[in-house]
């Protein structure tokens, strides 16, 4: 594992260390919830999607749903971790008014998935790699409604009983920028393998922060002995749903605790929320101990056993992941940065693929990150919204690279298809948009210029780098068509320039 930046935050009586640990409830994507046949549909009239087991009502067992399983492992081997072929789910007992058996089934000690890890790639162009202690299947609790009546709160339970997999990271984390770019990375990872949707507007994925700072040296300390107490109390920030907040509250709470502790108080181990209005953490409540929750096996449901065969038959079906995809693109000969913007989205991923085909990969990568995604950020848009399609993009890129387009008519070009729509090439046919390389037209241009412009020739005959003026020059006379390089040359010739000018 690479070791860990260090970012130190200056407080009045020294640097400390932030140390950052996450847990991420990520939807399961599936039609039905994890012990109950009743629909997941986001959007739904409330409590109308609540079977007798999400209500609680007395008598009703739980029935595991096996896609939920299968979409549990299918994660836990996308995130290169181990799967436990034998699990158990436990009842873990709270009350809120919006868990109506009084209690959460859980898994405890022993979750489906243990130890993997996940590669956070950096904007330095370095990588980390973040371990993942576990994952574990557990049903989401109901809504509870505070602004529907002035004296009352409702309560939605068409989320009760959702699957969920709670993503446990381990504390390796050092930094906000590096806590966002693992729930970034995450949240790709899920989305490539088609198990969460990873809609964190609409709650499908959402993350607890845990943070804590200690005096440099405290991490390595840690990381030695495997003793948490050199890592300082650790508070849970409760919920955070954007990565912008994610970095946002890990720099705030941070420096809340370093001021605390400097000024001679302690941290209480707590749950926080973050107010992204205010830009501030605000207490919540004591954090639990796992003690509080009266953990024990759910009597209604049996062990989890597995097949191994199971298992490795969804490991086969497994698709080409961020990583992998990554390394891919970089021997097509990109860079690890535009390996990494292409890849952090599996539209986009996929767009490119469909873009690049039969052209130059390299060409096809600055195609679409300057020209494309300008205009989609322009316009407010994604990439599956995208006015044009990859393929017609495709024949724009095949025609700069065989001379049929300059790359300033491209520009024009995809200004047409992007407002109007059509065949690209068509267009360059009816529009007479081909590049000029007849060589007679083009020294009639140069011709004209030179006319127009006597003293720039003695001008350019003393200063050769001036003919890049004169290039501009005849390139406006042909109305941007001429072949650049043609230009260059027939200038040097009828001017009478070195090569070097």
């Amino acid at each position: 594992m690479n070791a860990p930046a260090t970012k130190l935050i200056k407080g009045q009586t020294g640097d400390w260390e932030i140390v950052i640990g996450m847990e991420v409830h990520a939807q399961v994507l599936s039609k039905s919830k994890l012990f109950s046949g009743a629909s997941t549909e986001f959007g739904a009239e409330p409590n109308s999607q609540v079977s007798f087991i999400d209500a609680g009502m007395p008598g009703m067992l739980p029935v595991i749903n096996e896609k939920c399983v299968e979409q549990a492992v299918r994660t836990g081997l996308g995130l290169k971790a181990k799967i436990n072929l034998s699990s158990i789910f436990d009842r873990k007992n709270y009350f809120y008014p919006d868990l109506p058996q009084g209690y959460q089934i859980s898994q405890y000690k022993n979750p489906i998935v243990g130890e993997g890890e996940v590669t956070i790639d950096l904007k330095d162009g370095e990588s980390r790699l973040v371990g993942i202690e576990r994952l574990h299947l557990e049903q989401d609790a109901g809504k509870s409604l505070h602004d529907q009546h002035p004296d009352s709160s409702y309560v939605d339970l068409n989320r009760s009983g959702i699957a969920l997999m709670e993503i446990v990271t381990k504390p390796h984390m050092r930094t906000s920028e590096e806590a966002s770019a693992f729930l970034r990375k995450l949240r790709a990872i899920v989305r490539y393998l088609g198990t969460c949707d990873g809609n964190m507007d609409e709650g499908s994925m959402r993350a607890d922060v845990n943070v804590s700072v200690c005096r440099v040296g405290g991490y390595e300390k840690f990381r030695e002995s495997g003793d948490f107490k050199h890592l300082g109390t650790r508070c849970e920030i409760k919920n955070v749903n954007s990565m912008r907040f994610i970095a946002q509250a890990v720099e705030y709470e941070a420096r809340r605790q370093i001021e605390i502790i400097e000024g001679g108080g302690a941290i209480r181990q707590e749950t926080r929320l973050y107010d992204s209005r205010q830009g501030e953490t605000r207490s919540m409540r004591s954090k639990e101990e796992a003690h509080d929750y009266r953990y024990f096996p759910d009597p209604d449901l049996l062990p989890l056993e597995l097949d191994a065969n199971w298992v490795a038959d969804i490991a086969k079906s497994l698709p080409e992941l961020p990583d992998e995809k990554k390394s891919r693109f970089m021997g097509l000969g990109l860079s690890a940065y535009d390996a990494s913007v292409l890849v952090a989205e599996r539209e986009l991923a996929d767009y490119y693929e469909e873009l690049a085909k039969g052209v130059d990969a390299k060409a096809a990568a600055n195609w679409l990150n300057n020209e494309i995604l300008g205009r989609l950020n322009r316009d407010g848009l994604s990439i599956v919204q995208s006015p044009v399609s990859a393929a017609a993009n495709n024949a724009i890129v095949a025609m700069i690279s065989d001379k049929t387009i300059s790359g300033k008519i491209a520009k024009d070009l995809l200004d047409i298809v992007w407002s109007e729509g059509g065949d690209p090439r068509a267009i360059v046919e009816a529009r007479g948009l081909r590049q000029v390389t007849d060589t007679g037209a083009i020294d009639a241009a140069i011709e004209a210029v030179i006319a127009a412009n006597p003293e720039k020739v003695e001008e350019v005959k003393a200063k050769p780098k001036l003919a890049a003026w004169f290039v501009g020059q005849v390139m406006k006379q042909t109305g941007g068509k001429a072949n650049p390089a043609a230009v260059n040359a027939a200038l040097k010739v009828r001017l009478n320039l070195p090569d070097e000018g």
